[in-house]
């Protein structure tokens, strides 16, 4: 008997994570929401993934807002599979709970917008390694393409025009 108060709780905590993930990613800017999706399709069409990828956490964010309305983003998130079949449509947490059985995916991704919208080039940069196999020099790797990403977009500046 004193094990369906616990199964109770496990189960209210499960459906309250699912409801802060989908909250989290609601709050999300729209310049952000875009990044994650990148990655979701990423993931969700590879041949070997079974199970649906939601957005779970948030783990780092970053901006440079270069003028002009371009912006180079920068976001390391975790996605987490659920119970859904890959490929379900309209996928949320309130439709696909997440699975607890399955190790997170560490995604980082970078990418130039120009007017809100995620440019072609440079090509946006999407990187997703479940957490358990993530090592430092994968993450300094990211980081550093990255950082050229950002540096190395080649347009001239209105003063090399002029001078």
């Amino acid at each position: 008997m004193p094990l369906l108060p616990l199964a109770l709780l496990l189960a209210a905590g499960v459906f309250l994570s699912s409801a802060e993930a989908q909250t989290s990613f609601s709050k999300l800017p729209d310049s952000y929401k875009k990044g994650v999706e990148l990655a979701e399709q990423n993931i969700n069409a590879h041949e070997g993934v079974q199970h649906h990828f939601l957005f779970f956490k948030t783990i780092q964010q970053s901006q440079i807002e270069a003028g002009f309305d371009v912006v180079y983003i920068y976001q390391n998130f975790y996605l987490k599979a659920t119970k859904c079949k890959r490929g379900t449509e309209n996928a949320d947490t309130s439709t696909c709970v997440f699975r607890n059985d399955r190790p997170l995916i560490d995604c980082a991704v970078c990418y130039k917008t120009y007017a809100g919208a995620i440019e072609a080039e440079p090509k946006p940069y999407v990187s997703c390694v479940h957490k358990p196999a993530l090592t430092e020099a994968m993450k300094k790797e990211r980081i550093d393409h990255c950082n050229k990403m950002g540096y190395s977009s080649g347009s001239p500046t209105l003063l090399s025009v002029v001078s």
